[in-house]
Order: C-alpha cells, then sequence, then structure tokens
C-alpha cells in the first residue's frame, strides 16, 4: 500500500459515519496523519513508533467493542430470567387453581379452568419474551465478535503497510546481503 493509498483510504473511511472499523483506522490515521506519512516514513523510520500506533489501535478496539456491548447484558439478563417469571406465573395459577378446587370443594371445569389459563398465559409469556432475547443476544453477539475480528485485521494492516513503507526506504548496511 503506497502512501496515496493510504491518504485514499483516510478519505474514503472518513465518509463511512459510525462503523466502529471506520472509527479506529481513523484515529490510527489521525495519530499516524493523512499527508503524515510521507516517502520514506513508516515503522522504524524514527518518525513512527510502532508502540505508539499497537496501543492507540488497542485503545480505540477497545472503546468501541465496550460501546457496542453496551446493552447485551440487558439482553442476556431478559433471556435468562423471564422464563423464571414465566415459572412463577405459572405456580401462581396453579396454587389459585388449587385455592378454587379447595373453596367449592369440587375439582369441576369451572373452578381449575381460569388457574391453569392464567398458568399458561404467564408461562407463554415469560417464552415470548425470553426467546427473542435469547436469538438478538446471540446475533449481536456474534456481529460483535466479527467487528472485533475487523478491528484487529485494519490494525495490523495498517501497521503492516507502514512497516514495509518503512523497510523499502531504508538503505542497507555495508556489508549485509539480502
Amino acid at each position: 500500500m503506497k502512501t496515496r493509498d493510504l491518504d485514499e483510504l483516510y478519505r474514503q473511511v472518513r465518509r463511512i459515519e459510525g462503523s466502529p472499523t471506520a472509527i479506529v483506522f481513523e484515529g490510527l490515521m489521525e495519530r499516524v496523519g493523512p499527508g503524515r506519512v510521507e516517502e520514506g516514513d513508516g515503522i522504524g523510520s524514527g518518525s513512527i513508533d510502532r508502540h505508539v500506533i499497537e496501543r492507540t489501535a488497542s485503545h480505540l478496539g477497545q472503546h468501541q467493542l465496550a460501546q457496542l456491548e453496551t446493552y447485551l447484558p440487558f439482553l442476556a439478563t431478559t433471556g435468562n430470567i423471564t422464563p423464571f417469571v414465566g415459572l412463577l406465573g405459572t405456580v401462581m395459577g396453579i396454587i389459585d387453581a388449587f385455592r378454587e378446587i379447595g373453596t367449592q370443594g369440587t375439582a369441576s371445569i369451572s373452578a381449575v379452568a381460569p388457574g391453569v389459563a392464567e398458568a399458561l398465559v404467564a408461562t407463554a409469556a415469560g417464552l415470548f419474551t425470553a426467546i427473542p432475547a435469547v436469538i438478538a443476544y446471540n446475533y449481536f453477539l456474534t456481529r460483535i465478535r466479527s467487528t472485533a475480528f475487523r478491528l484487529d485485521s485494519v490494525s495490523i494492516e495498517l501497521l503492516s503497510s507502514l512497516s514495509t513503507s518503512a523497510s523499502k526506504t531504508k538503505p542497507v548496511p555495508v556489508g549485509v546481503r539480502g
């Protein structure tokens, strides 16, 4: 990747608003700078510190991932807790059914049906809430992991590009043959 390619890529990335990958790349380029990477510059040339770029990439990437993960605990908790809330409603409905049997002294359908219906509604409500929450959690977790991979790839590619730029322009010391 040539310097002009980095500058062009930087201009293109700036047009993608809100993308974590674009934000990390933009942050790295602000550190390295569009137009600041001159022919002959690169990691190891003295003008760009590899460790600073690695730390910057790591910090920016972790910050973006933390923002993406903000609502995952809510989805996980919803997916885990709502079946128990439904189960609690089921137990309460069955208790009501038995209480009605005790009050009426008979196990007729009219005595049991309201409590059983309440129990089934509570169970359905718990499942109706939990299933989409678990699906959403898994979907977003997969997307976040994919984004994390892309963030690492962008950082590695930029570091590699800058390293290549530096190695192409460094003079070979006398007595060293390739």
